[in-house]
């Protein structure tokens, strides 16, 4: 296959970045968009040109640093995907690609395609987490907790911190990504314990680094690679009171 890869190049965020376009061939349909972009990178490097800059990690859907919008899309159109799930045969009817980073304020771009997102490690600082002495791990059964409660939990906790819910939302809310972490312990007897404490927090360093309030568009829900409900918002909203 062959495309033709309109890319955002900017190298750093005090300059203005602009598209450049390449053209890349004999793409098989097994290939993954990322080793897409690794081979367009070593075609670059043999001409001595600038590499394009781009975030990745685990490549297993688990870390979500692949942080890329593709044709308008956070991690691409597939649903439930992050970018370094998806395979260039997704892409045999739109050999036009337009690449670019997260758009948001407060995730600054780095260069070209990757983006500072320690704001979300701010925003867990401010409360993602359980504040009190729980001891040494307790017997299994010692604390009950009911099944569907647990089942919400781990549906929260499943978040990945990638980003793609801040990208989408036309205010750049950080508001699912924060109420995953407050609902998922709010859940949970340990976590319950600080649960407004941690709700104000968390939404009050929202504010403090930028991020908009919630749209209530629910483009968030749909972009997101692990599912997260917009439900979670619903409960940070009532502990908020």
């Amino acid at each position: 296959m062959t495309f033709t890869l309109h890319i955002w190049r900017q190298k750093n965020q005090h300059t203005q970045g602009e598209f450049a376009t390449y053209k890349i061939e004999n793409i098989h349909d097994d290939t993954s968009f990322l080793e897409m972009l690794d081979q367009l990178n070593e075609q670059l490097i043999s001409r001595n040109e600038d590499c394009i800059v781009f975030d990745y990690d685990c490549r297993e859907g688990i870390c979500g640093a692949c942080s890329l919008v593709i044709n308008g899309y956070p991690h691409g159109e597939k649903v439930a995907t992050t970018t370094c799930q998806l395979y260039m045969r997704e892409y045999k009817k739109q050999t036009q690609l337009w690449i670019e980073p997260w758009r948001a304020n407060s995730f600054p771009v780095i260069k070209d395609l990757s983006v500072d997102r320690s704001a979300f490690d701010r925003l867990i600082q401010a409360g993602g987490f359980i504040p009190v002495h729980t001891g040494s791990a307790p017997e299994a059964n010692t604390l009950l907790v009911e099944k569907n409660a647990a089942d919400e939990a781990f549906n929260s906790a499943t978040c990945i911190g990638c980003g793609a819910c801040v990208a989408v939302c036309p205010n750049a809310s950080a508001s699912l990504f924060i109420a995953a972490k407050i609902a998922h312990l709010a859940l949970l007897p340990q976590g319950d314990i600080a649960a407004l404490e941690r709700a104000q927090n968390m939404s009050q360093q929202m504010q403090i680094e930028g991020f908009g309030s919630c749209s209530n568009h629910r483009h968030c829900e749909k972009v997101c690679p692990k599912g997260i409900s917009i439900q979670n918002i619903t409960r940070m909203n009532k502990i908020l009171g």
